[in-house]
């Protein structure tokens, strides 16, 4: 299997198995921390959310943890993002349009396993909704993707941590009865926070919701959960990405922990 390069890119050690996509991103250099991240696509109403995807990925090299991107490698519709309509008669391919954000080094959901990775994110965007799960249209009846079922129970099994942004929680909502989430506050009809009906949704499916500012986190310390809002809230970038940040700084503590 070949790996795309590119000059601002560093690789892992040679050692690590082929299947396991090698580059980190941008990095002047990597430590033994492996990180993967799940994409949906590119664009918040049908992939994933670009800012937060790009906010991880700056957190992660700040870091200098190693960065493997993964996505699925299947059709959908897509979002004018303009208009917020459906294209009619027009489809994209997810793990294409991923490459977008991960400048071409992305490989096939498949191939992540929780083995040869430290730790997994995957950040939000209507994609999460629409393609990693059946959240959007089917509420707490959803189903996920039985790839995505497949690499958060692998992690979870191996007491790796998770990190989940914006609306992915319910992903671990569904999947991890009685786990602790947040998607911010918890107040409908705000204008701040206007996807607070989500909480209720989390709750029916067995989870419990810790209320949380756009700057904090939440550590599910049984399941090594942590999430944050993100652009579930109405808030300035600056705002969001420090709560990016927490989260990442967090998953990476969490990481050096388990490596002692």
């Amino acid at each position: 299997m070949s790996f795309p390069t590119f000059t601002a890119v560093r690789v892992f050690p040679a050692r690590l198995p082929s299947r396991v996509c090698k580059a980190a991103f941008h990095t002047s250099r990597i430590d033994r921390r492996k990180v993967a991240i799940v994409l949906s696509g590119c664009g918040v109403y049908d992939g994933s959310e670009v800012h937060e995807a790009a906010a991880i990925l700056m957190h992660l090299s700040r870091s200098r943890a190693g960065v493997a991107m993964f996505a699925p490698a299947v059709s959908a519709a897509v979002i004018n993002h303009l208009t917020g309509e459906t294209m009619t008669g027009q489809s994209r391919n997810v793990l294409e349009e991923s490459a977008r954000i991960a400048r071409g080094n992305v490989k096939p959901l498949e191939e992540l396993t929780a083995e040869f990775c430290d730790a997994v994110i995957f950040p939000g965007g209507f994609g999460a909704a629409k393609i990693l799960s059946t959240f959007s249209p089917d509420g707490a009846q959803m189903k996920l993707d039985p790839q995505v079922e497949r690499i958060l129970t692998e992690f979870h099994d191996a007491g790796k941590p998770i990190g989940l942004s914006c609306i992915a929680p319910v992903l671990a909502a569904k999947l991890f009865p009685g786990c602790e989430v947040t998607v911010g506050q918890e107040a409908e009809g705000s204008d701040r926070w206007p996807h607070a009906s989500t909480v209720a949704t989390i709750k029916q499916m067995g989870a419990k919701h810790i209320k949380t500012e756009v700057t904090d986190i939440h550590v599910d310390r049984k399941n090594k959960l942590i999430t944050t809002a993100a652009f579930m809230c109405e808030a300035p970038l600056y705002e969001i990405y420090e709560g990016l940040g927490a989260m990442v700084e967090k998953i990476v503590i969490l990481v050096g922990d388990g490596h002692k």
